[in-house]
């Protein structure tokens, strides 16, 4: 991908909508790519079912993950992020309106780079947004993806 892609994994559509007007009102317009449960964001990530022929190697700058995900949750995803080869590196923030210390202290043993809750108050959540998109977007400097060069 040659823009910065934000890869976000959202089942609420109210949460989803948010997210990408808080985005739009920092003025981050990189492309967001939308997957509604856990087993679509995985075949979007690895070019399988519907997404078949996708390039599996055209990664997202970061993955906004939610944890209470349909199909396939969101630690599940985190764990066969981590567990292949071609992904393991990628950023993945977990985007979640849990306030359990269970689901924070497995998604950092899984791998997360980041947990942040969701705000409840859309003024905070757009100030989220910001420095998601400031840090993810502008700051952080992802390694290589494996077998690219």
């Amino acid at each position: 991908m040659n823009e910065r892609v934000l890869f976000l994994v959202e089942d609420n559509p109210d949460d989803e909508l948010l997210t990408l007007r808080a985005l739009e009102k920092n003025h981050i317009r990189n492309p967001v790519v939308v997957a509604r449960d856990g087993q679509e964001a995985l075949d979007w990530l690895f070019g399988e079912g519907a997404y078949a022929g996708r390039d599996p190697m055209d990664l997202p700058a970061v993955v906004l993950l939610d944890l209470k995900l349909p199909k396939v949750d969101g630690l599940e995803v985190l764990r066969r992020i981590r567990a292949d080869e071609r992904t393991r590196l990628l950023p993945v923030v977990v985007l979640t309106s849990s306030t359990e210390e269970k689901d924070l202290t497995e998604s950092y043993t899984r791998g997360a780079n980041s947990y942040v809750r969701k705000p409840v108050n859309f003024g905070e959540f757009v100030e989220a947004a910001r420095n998601l998109g400031l840090y993810w977007l502008l700051l952080n400097e992802a390694p290589p993806v494996p077998g690219r060069f």
